[in-house]
């Protein structure tokens, strides 16, 4: 039997782009959003499961019978396929999708037999002045980035599969001695520095996209909430947060900010905070984990640009 490729696409937007070119081999959707709430390292376990579960149905309202059928039931699907020969990842620049395929990776490696992989990920578009989503180009693009597709060399899989254990340990701190590793992942080192940066400020209090989002609201004429959000959204960086992500960190910061007479504005605590005059640590301080460490366990100290531990 000819042997074909097996795509491995992140979320079901990109899915139907990359099922309208009508590539040879299987496709398995990756429904997860591992770049938040707690993760454990032997991707699909009863542990990892069962985690996953309470944490987006607490958070996000997301039942355990939807969790089962979205991501447990393609996990299943994907240790069933047998008839390829190489793995394609298709997954986006930013945190979101980065911190999804070093899980991918680590299963793969973990639950199947060795083959190449080869990644499609988002490139600067000629004349473009930003990183376009994979999911927001057109069938030609598209057809183009894969057949520009990288391969994965060892080395590029070992360092995938210590940085996603790195991710579900305890110690962050262990992770962003990592930056600076060179693999073909164009985008890792960067996404890795705003994972890193997600900590809170040793300062201020707040993370690097908290503060993001309240100078938009002082440099920025913000009329509304929806607004508020469409600017939080378009400039985010490399976190590539999804519009559920984003509310829940605007909910958070509403002690910064109020909408007044059709303008968006700081509150007192909003400039004291963006002027870095006062640490909002203790009244932010909440229990919100990235993989295996609790986000208020440390400090980012901008000046030095390393983490603390408390």
């Amino acid at each position: 039997m000819e042997k074909k490729p097996l795509h491995i696409v992140n979320g079901d937007s990109l899915a139907e782009s990359v099922a309208e070119l009508d590539l040879p081999g299987q496709q398995v959707v990756w429904r997860e959003m591992l770049c938040e709430g707690p993760a454990v390292q032997e991707v699909g376990s009863a542990e990892f499961i069962k985690v996953r579960k309470k944490f987006l149905y607490h958070y996000y309202g997301v039942s355990p019978e939807d969790y089962q059928q979205g991501f447990v039931s393609e996990l299943k699907k994907l240790k069933k396929i047998e008839d390829y020969d190489h793995i394609i990842l298709w997954f986006e620049f930013d945190l979101f999708c980065h911190i999804n395929v070093l899980a991918t990776i680590s299963y793969l490696t973990e639950h199947k037999k060795e083959v190449p992989f080869y990644l499609v990920c988002s490139k600067k578009l000629k004349g473009d002045e930003k990183l376009t989503p994979l999911s927001q180009l057109s069938a030609k693009q598209l057809l183009n980035h894969y057949n520009n597709k990288i391969l994965l060399v060892e080395n590029d899989v070992e360092v995938a599969n210590l940085m996603w254990e790195l991710y579900c340990s305890d110690n962050p701190i262990l992770l962003k001695r990592q930056i600076k590793t060179n693999t073909n992942f164009e985008y890792l080192s960067s996404c890795i520095r705003a994972h890193i940066e997600r900590f809170p400020n040793s300062i201020t209090g707040i993370n690097s996209l908290e503060r993001n989002i309240l100078r938009l609201i002082k440099e920025r004429n913000i009329n509304n909430y929806m607004q508020l959000m469409g600017y939080a959204l378009e400039y985010q960086g490399y976190y590539g947060y999804s519009h559920v992500q984003m509310e829940r960190i605007l909910k958070k910061l509403s002690i910064f900010y109020a909408a007044e007479e059709q303008k968006v504005t700081l509150t007192e605590k909003g400039q004291l905070v963006l002027d870095a005059k006062k640490n909002f640590y203790r009244e932010l301080k909440n229990d919100d984990v990235f993989g295996g460490a609790r986000m208020y366990d440390f400090l980012y100290d901008p000046e030095v640009h390393q983490l603390l531990k408390l």
